[in-house]
């Protein structure tokens, strides 16, 4: 007879079998091969049961509470300043030996403003009842500054936006990033407790590419081996006016030393007395997340990693081969500006 698993039933009746096994036993005089065969149970669990009967009596055998053990609830009140918390500061502006917001985090939180130790589990539900969900954190620099953000989002940007459209010239949104061989992999499967091994040139190599990305789903890059500094940037800029179609174009970029150069600024001044037009606009400082084009950078970089290219040549080729299938994809690229962060320039012209 196949033994039953006695956690598929109710508290109730798994009391009622071991006392029935031990009746049949201890007041019947059944054998335990035959009180296992009866009832459908193991020689073990029967065994189990004596020993707790002899430890206890007969309240060993009663049902106990199954799960996890209820915990006190958090006061109203002192969840809503956990919440406050959470929201406001990271952790380690708590005082608390986390970088980021994690359960054990959390615990450690709970235990500050209510003097208890939780479960992690515990501390989970907590959050899920909150309406918090993990997220990958958007990094920001300390040397960031709000109020030139602010200022940006509130008045700069939208005199930029009225500007374009009434000189219909196009908004562009440039930025550059280098890739290396020794970046980090991705994640690929393996077996359960077999690290796998991605095979992979001892010899570090890399290459470097600038991009622009409108709202519209155009895209222009160049990819090159050499630094990033002002002659390279000219040489992008060349090559974006010869696309422009005679439109005026407004590109906006970060601080980089290269983009505000001198040899830059002459070149640009040229340009306008040639009645080409080109306009650079810079954004705040230490402000990444603000820009279109840090996605595209994000999605390139994300696909380089799952690829090991032998040498410079082919990592070239690989990046060249990503950033021109997108595009192809305009709808890939207007995605980008989707995002919570740079949405308010999803309107540009």
């Amino acid at each position: 007879m196949a033994h039953k698993d006695a956690r598929s039933l109710s508290s109730e009746a798994q009391e009622d079998l071991r006392r029935r096994v031990i009746e049949a036993i201890l007041k019947q005089g059944m054998k335990k091969a035959h009180a296992a065969r009866t009832f459908g149970v193991s020689r073990q669990a029967i065994n189990n049961w004596l020993a707790a009967h002899d430890r206890g009596g007969d309240a060993a055998l009663a049902a106990k509470q199954r799960g996890r053990p209820k915990e006190r609830t958090i006061a109203p009140k002192q969840q809503a300043r956990i919440v406050r918390a959470i929201q406001g500061k990271c952790p380690d502006q708590l005082k608390l030996p986390f970088a980021l917001w994690t359960r054990e985090a959390v615990v450690e939180l709970i235990k500050t403003h209510t003097g208890r130790k939780v479960s992690v589990w515990t501390a989970g539900r907590y959050l899920k009842d909150w309406g918090f969900t993990p997220q990958k954190p958007v990094r920001r620099a300390y040397e960031r500054n709000p109020v030139a953000v602010q200022a940006w989002l509130d008045k700069e940007y939208p005199a930029i936006h009225r500007r374009a459209k009434a000189q219909n010239a196009l908004i562009l949104w440039g930025d550059e990033m280098g890739l290396r061989s020794d970046d980090t992999v991705g994640r690929t499967y393996s077996l359960r407790g077999q690290t796998p091994i991605v095979p992979a040139t001892g010899r570090r190599f890399g290459c470097n590419m600038i991009s622009a990305i409108s709202n519209l789903g155009r895209l222009w890059f160049m990819v090159f081996s050499c630094r990033f500094n002002a002659d390279v940037f000219i040489r992008f800029l060349t090559r974006l006016l010869k696309t422009a179609d005679g439109r005026k174009i407004i590109l906006i970029v970060d601080s980089h030393p290269a983009h505000k150069a001198a040899k830059v600024a002459r070149w640009i001044e040229a340009k306008r007395e040639r009645k080409t037009m080109l306009e650079l606009c810079f954004m705040p400082g230490y402000s990444p997340e603000l820009n279109p084009d840090e996605l595209l950078n994000q999605d390139t970089k994300q696909a380089m990693r799952r690829q090991r290219p032998r040498d410079q040549s082919q990592m070239i080729a690989n990046t060249r081969s990503h950033l021109r299938r997108r595009q192809k994809q305009p709808g890939v690229v207007r995605n980008f500006f989707e995002e919570e962060h740079v949405q308010y320039a999803a309107a540009a012209g």
